[in-house]
Order: C-alpha cells, then sequence, then structure tokens
C-alpha cells in the first residue's frame, strides 16, 4: 500500500491514526479537492447553495494538520454562529479523532476575539473579568446618561441611540471617528449629541469593568492597531486563517480578519455573494466581491456541482440571479436528472393562496410525504397568519422556524389584550398585560396594590381602580397615569359605537404611544408594526369585535402538533442554511417581495439584496418549488391589485411552469406580449404591468394573459366572507351523523355555539366549525 510519505510518523502511530490518510480526498469532486489542497496563499472559496462547503473546510482543517503544516491551536477557524461552529468541531474530529479538542481558536467572530480581549483587557482600561452586558442592559445604561443630561428619553428613545452604536461599532467608528460625521442621522441624535453619548457611554462601560458585543472586536482592532508586538503574537500563532459564511461579514468583522492575516497570506475564506441577505444588520456584500483586489494574485475556486436540488430548480435560481450586477458570477448544475418544473401560480387574493397551499400539502401528505417534508417560506413574518390561520383549521400541524406563532407574538397579544379589555371591563388578566404597555409610569407595586384591592372587594381590576383614583390611598405619581388611563379608555369604549374595530384598535395603538414606541426600535419595530397591520386586515372579516375575539380564541384553542412531523414556516432569512424536499414561496408580488421598504431605504442595492434573497428561497428546494402571487391583497386595511414581482419574469421559462386561478378575463393591460402568453409554452403567465392595444373577446382559459380592469374598478370581495357572529349549530345536535372533508364520517357528541365535538370513526374525537361538516 503506497502511504502518503508527508504525514508525520507520530500521526500515522496514532490510535486515530488511520484518520490521516488520503482518505480524505475520497468523495470530494475536483474544485472539492482543489479547495482543500490549496493551502499557500490567498484563496477564496465560492461555494453556491447546496455544494458542500462545510466539508471543504473541515476536511482543509484535517489536510492542514495531516501534512503537519500546523498544530490545533495555530489554526485560527471563525463562524457566525455557536451551531455552525460546533458542527465544524464534531466534524473535524470525525476525520482527525482527538486532536480536534486542541483546535481552541475554532468558534465565533464574538468567542475568539472575547478571548483575545481578556488577555489584554488592561491596554483598553478594562480588567480579564469584565462582563459582557446585552441589549437590555445597553439600553437601560443609556437611559441613565440620557436623564443625568435631561435628555427626553421620549422624544430621543435610548433603544434608539443603542441601534446607532451598534452601528458604528458594525462599521468599526470610535466617537472620535463618529464626531467627524455630521452628517449621520446618529450623530444628529438629540440636537447633534450623539458622539458625545457614545464617548459617555464608552467611559461608563470602562467604569462597570464592561463591554457590549461590538466592543469585543472593536476593542480588539483597537489593541492589534496600536500595539505591533501584540500583533506580531498572532501572526507567528495563527499559521491558517479560515472564514466561513464570509459575505455576512461586516466592516468591522473584515477589518479584524485583514489584520490578523499574517505575511505568509494564508487565508482561506469560504462564502457565496449570491446569498448575501444580511445587509440590514451590517453585512457588507463588497467585502467578498473586492477580495481579489485585497489579495493580489488569489486564488478563486468555483463550487459549483450541486448536491440538494434538482437541474430544474437550480436553473431557476441561476437564470434569477443573473439580473444582480454585484455578482462575481457562477452557474450551479446537478448530476441529477427529472425532476418537476419551478411551478408559478397566480391566486385570487391571500385567503385563496393559504388555501391553495394547504390544499396542495394535502395532496402531497396522501402521496406519502411527510408533512416535515414541506416548509412554507415568506419574505415577512406578517404573511404568516393567513397559513397559520389555515393549517389550525385544517389541523394541519406546523411549527414556526426561528419565532412564535403569529398569536403568540408580543406585538399581537398586547392588541389582542387591549380589545378584549374593551370589550370586557372585568378582563383582569388583559388589564394586567396592557396597563404599563406602553410605559405610563405605573409600577409593580402599584399594580400589586390594585390586584389586592381587587380581591379584597371582589371586583375587576378596572372596578378597583375607579375607585382608588378617588381616594388618597395611591400617590400623585401612581395616580396620575391611572386617571389618564381610565380617560383613554373610557373613550375607546364609546369610540367602539361609532368606528369599526379594526379603526378602533389602530386608534389605540397610535393613542397610547404603542406604535411610537415600536418605530423607536430600528431594529425589529417595522417588522412588529406590520404584524399589527396585518391583524387589523383579518379583523375586517369579522363583523364585529366580539366574533374577532371569539375566533382568536377557537385558533388558539384547537389541538396542535409541535412535534416533529409538522409544516416548517419561516421567513426566508430564518430558513437560510435549511433545506426541504418541497418548498411553497407565496406572496411574490412587487411591494411585498421584493419588499418596498427595503428599496425605498437602500435602493438597487436593496434591490440587490432582495434578488439575493429570492435565490436563497428557491435554493432551499430539494424536488418540489412552488411560487405563488396573488392579483389583489389587503395592505394596510385596504384592498390593493398587486403587480406580480419582477423576479418570476425573471427565472428562464424552460423551468418553468405557470398556471392561474385568478378569475381574470384575458381583456385588458397589454402593451408587449409576455413570453409568458406564447401558445408553445401551454399554460402560461402574463406580468400585470404589461399592456395591449387589442382587446380580445372571450375568458381566459389555459392562460392568463392580461387583466380585466373594469373588475379592478371595483373593490375585490374578500375570498371569505365577514364573519357572523357564531350562532348555534343548525340541526346539528348531539347524536347528528355528518361528514368531514378531511376526516370523514363521524357522530356529534358536543355543540357549543358554531364549534362542535365530533367523534369521527377512524381519526376519533376533533373539535371542528359547523360550516366544515354536513349531515351525513
Amino acid at each position: 500500500m503506497n502511504e502518503d510519505v508527508s504525514i508525520p510518523i507520530s500521526q500515522r502511530a496514532s490510535v486515530n491514526g488511520a484518520s490521516f490518510s488520503s482518505d480524505f480526498f475520497k468523495g470530494l469532486n475536483p474544485e472539492q479537492a482543489d479547495a482543500v489542497r490549496s493551502t499557500e496563499g490567498p484563496v477564496l472559496v465560492l461555494a453556491g447553495a447546496g455544494t458542500g462547503k462545510t466539508r471543504v473546510l473541515t476536511t482543509r482543517i484535517a489536510h492542514i494538520l495531516a501534512q503537519g503544516l500546523a498544530k490545533p491551536w495555530e489554526i485560527l477557524c471563525v463562524t457566525f454562529t455557536n451551531k455552525a461552529a460546533r458542527e465544524m468541531r464534531e466534524r473535524t474530529t470525525r476525520l482527525v479523532g482527538p486532536s480536534a479538542e486542541g483546535l481552541s481558536n475554532l468558534g465565533t467572530f464574538h468567542s475568539i476575539a472575547a478571548q483575545m480581549l481578556r488577555r489584554h483587557a488592561e491596554l483598553v482600561g478594562l480588567k480579564s473579568s469584565f462582563n459582557i452586558i446585552d441589549d437590555d442592559d445597553q439600553t437601560r445604561l443609556l437611559k441613565q446618561i440620557m436623564e443625568a443630561r435631561r435628555i427626553d428619553t421620549k422624544r430621543f428613545p435610548p433603544k434608539l441611540m443603542a441601534h446607532f452604536l451598534d452601528q458604528w461599532k458594525n462599521k468599526g467608528l470610535t466617537p472620535d471617528k463618529v464626531a467627524k460625521m455630521t452628517a449621520d442621522e446618529g450623530a444628529q441624535f438629540a440636537f447633534n449629541k450623539g458622539p458625545e453619548l457614545y464617548a459617555e457611554y464608552q467611559e461608563r462601560l470602562r467604569v462597570l469593568n464592561a463591554c457590549d458585543f461590538g466592543d469585543l472586536l472593536l476593542h480588539t482592532l483597537k489593541i492589534l492597531s496600536e500595539h505591533p508586538d501584540i500583533l506580531a503574537h498572532y501572526h507567528r500563532r495563527f499559521k491558517y486563517v479560515l472564514v466561513d459564511e464570509y459575505q455576512d461579514t461586516n466592516i468591522a468583522q473584515y477589518l479584524w480578519l485583514r489584520i490578523l492575516t499574517n505575511a505568509n497570506r494564508n487565508l482561506c475564506c469560504v462564502g457565496d455573494d449570491d446569498q448575501s441577505i444580511y445587509g440590514w444588520r451590517g453585512a457588507e456584500v463588497d467585502n467578498i466581491l473586492k477580495f481579489e483586489r485585497d489579495y493580489p494574485g488569489a486564488k478563486v475556486i468555483r463550487l459549483e456541482r450541486n448536491y440538494r436540488s434538482t437541474q430544474h430548480i437550480l436553473s431557476a435560481a441561476s437564470g434569477l440571479i443573473r439580473a444582480n450586477s454585484a455578482r462575481l458570477g457562477k452557474t450551479l448544475f446537478t448530476d441529477q436528472q427529472g425532476g418537476e418544473k419551478v411551478r408559478v401560480q397566480g391566486l385570487w387574493d391571500g385567503a385563496a393562496e393559504a388555501q391553495g397551499i394547504a390544499e396542495d400539502i394535502e395532496r402531497l401528505k396522501k402521496q406519502g410525504r411527510a408533512y416535515s417534508d414541506m416548509a412554507v417560506l415568506v419574505r415577512a413574518s406578517f404573511q404568516m397568519r393567513a397559513f397559520e390561520e389555515r393549517f389550525l383549521m385544517l389541523q394541519i400541524p406546523y411549527v414556526v422556524v426561528g419565532g412564535p406563532r403569529f398569536f403568540e407574538r408580543a406585538e399581537i397579544r398586547d392588541a389582542i389584550a387591549y380589545l378584549r379589555l374593551i370589550q370586557s371591563e372585568d378582563d383582569d388578566l388583559a388589564f394586567e398585560r396592557i396597563v404599563n404597555v406602553p410605559k405610563r409610569g405605573i409600577g409593580d407595586a402599584t399594580v400589586q396594590k390594585l390586584l389586592m384591592q381587587a380581591r379584597l372587594a371582589g371586583q375587576s381590576v378596572m372596578a378597583a381602580v375607579r375607585d382608588l383614583v378617588q381616594t388618597d390611598e395611591l400617590p400623585a405619581r401612581a395616580k396620575t397615569p391611572l386617571v389618564g388611563f381610565l380617560r383613554d379608555y373610557d373613550r375607546w369604549v364609546a369610540a367602539l359605537k361609532g368606528i369599526s374595530h379594526d379603526a378602533l384598535l389602530d386608534m389605540v395603538l397610535t393613542e397610547s404611544g404603542y406604535y411610537d414606541m415600536q418605530r423607536a426600535d430600528k431594529t425589529s419595530g417595522g417588522t412588529r408594526i406590520d404584524n399589527l397591520k396585518e391583524m387589523m386586515n383579518a379583523m375586517q372579516d369579522f363583523e364585529n369585535l366580539e366574533a374577532y375575539l371569539e375566533h382568536v380564541s377557537l385558533v388558539m384553542d384547537l389541538e396542535r402538533d409541535n412535534g416533529e412531523n409538522s409544516v416548517r414556516i419561516s421567513t426566508l432569512h430564518a430558513a437560510k442554511g435549511l433545506e426541504f424536499p418541497v418548498v411553497f414561496l407565496p406572496g411574490w408580488e412587487e411591494g411585498v417581495f421584493p419588499s418596498q421598504r427595503s428599496m425605498d431605504e437602500n435602493g438597487l442595492k436593496g434591490l440587490e439584496e432582495e434578488r439575493r434573497l429570492a435565490y436563497v428561497g428557491l435554493t432551499r428546494a430539494r424536488e418540489i418549488a412552488r411560487v405563488s402571487f396573488v392579483a389583489n391583497r389587503q395592505v394596510f386595511g385596504r384592498w390593493t391589485s398587486q403587480i406580480p414581482s419582477r423576479f418570476i419574469d425573471e427565472m428562464p421559462i424552460d423551468h418553468v411552469e405557470a398556471t392561474s386561478q385568478t378569475g381574470y378575463n384575458q381583456a385588458g393591460w397589454q402593451s408587449q406580449e409576455s413570453r409568458w402568453a406564447k401558445d408553445n409554452y401551454g399554460a402560461g403567465y402574463q406580468p400585470n404591468h404589461t399592456k395591449s392595444e387589442t382587446k380580445p373577446e372571450g375568458r381566459f382559459s389555459d392562460r392568463l394573459s392580461g387583466v380585466d380592469m373594469s373588475r379592478l374598478e371595483k373593490k375585490p370581495q374578500p375570498h371569505r366572507q365577514p364573519a357572523a357572529k357564531p350562532q348555534p349549530s343548525k340541526g346539528l345536535s348531539v347524536g347528528t351523523r355528518v361528514f368531514h372533508s378531511k376526516f370523514g364520517y363521524g357522530h356529534v357528541v358536543e355543540t357549543e355555539g358554531n364549534k362542535l365535538v365530533v367523534n369521527f370513526d377512524i381519526s376519533g374525537e376533533k373539535k371542528v366549525i359547523d360550516s366544515f361538516v354536513e349531515k351525513a
């Protein structure tokens, strides 16, 4: 047997010595093997979706160790999440055995930077025992500083200042640099006090022997820049630097990597410029695009052989992303043959879209697919509501990836609590939740006193409040905000008689300051407001507030499965790194996807990131990808005619099948022939944003080629009519034999309004709504 003479004898003789053989390269394709063997000098591995980048990184580490090029602790390998770091360590251990335990510098950017900072903390005025504060502590500290300066924290929220601090630190900016940026929005905070607040905040952290997460890199950069001897130490120590997900690095991380790369320039960055989707949190796609300029003579290796998806899916995704100008370029391919084309479907409205996807899921389930094989990936979390409600009604088990369900989100629970209290003054649980949300200066001690008074008097808390504000038992500082709350509450209750319940919620959230509280949160406040607006859209389907609150109680009460065999619902951002046999991609409409907010705030750069997000969504699918859009959608309470996303027409038609259930007539908007309308493609799709001088007669049958404008001039009708107040089940008494389209035949065993408990012959007892069953 021919042995690799370059492997040290001690490693060959070790218990796991067999691991250091050329078996490393078995199963690697030529490009992957090249990336593993190219150990010297700067290397950029452009790894497309599903091309085995993690295997390349771990095998490269194993190869460096096997060749004796470095000791385990002489390799610096950084990634973004603890989960990714654990996976890399486990895979490397399987390859090289116990020696992988010596990879002490394999971890996240922040964990490695924290190790370095603790060794040299005194150089930035800290002790090695410094604490790392979280977001809440950061906001509280800023509030203290601002109040001491007599800055109005309602007009200038500390959370907003914290957002600016995070932005500056992601860019590697210190207070003195920010002071020179007079046009910066953050620098202008609180009448141009941003730089001063930043400097005082940093000084307070030093006194407290603490730092925030941004400081871990910022302080380390300062130490390495100002102390050449320490930098030389790390250059000697880190013989090889490896980076995962390089396209997601921010400027501070980019500078940190550059300064740590020694004279040998043994830097290997693995990433995909087409999957850079985190610009909103500081990621700079330019870092990967300018790699060859930063490191002249760098070797670029493209991993284009995909091991995940079918060729139709890959070609559709590749064609779409080709429209981006800011990319290095690659084309994914696979050895897998066959498979479905990407299906694009137009539907009438959002409810029809949710119903259609639910029906597809049930159909695939009957064909043998597991629920866990399927995922619904949306652009924004507010889109989840329609799917969650549909799945709950049909008892399709689902889990939300990376976050709570729609009705479990804090902002939705807060809004429902306001509505419940307006509906019933006796709802103590709702009162307790919202009495100080947003902050009104009603402390926990006051709330506890109110609760005690209510229990002693045998009355509701609101009744106790009305009594106590007329006495001297409460101090003025507690009584004043309670009086204000009662005044607002009484006005809202009176308003319900004259305005719709969705308009009432908008009024409550505006007048209470809840919207302002969310707008102050620049990171996720906008998303929460979108969720609240989507809730108002849903409320319009119900005749009154009572009917809506009963509906919410019902969907929250329905039995659901949180187990492994569940459909996944996720935002596209949260789905990165995941894969599923079947992926549904709803809401591909202009303004929704691509996001109007992203384009307004970032222009062409924002549009290109949206397109990368679409590429990520398509490449999550292994076998089936289904894209959908609707002709009409409720946006912030108003029905609007939607234009299909430009991303749809950017997919090559040879790899796409288009169908329509919009009900459009053929007459209308067509100034140019759409490629989707060509007869030789069968069922086709015509973009809404094209017009025609001619108006063919007859209704649309096999393909969607235009829009009947006369229909769009009328207000689109909701897919389901507004729900009336639940009435007793007509004719469906206990013992009645009924049929359900999903659960089959059974007997009614209990009734409560429009809710039934039915003992089905096969499925057993289920809670259903009477409109979903019929007499057998």
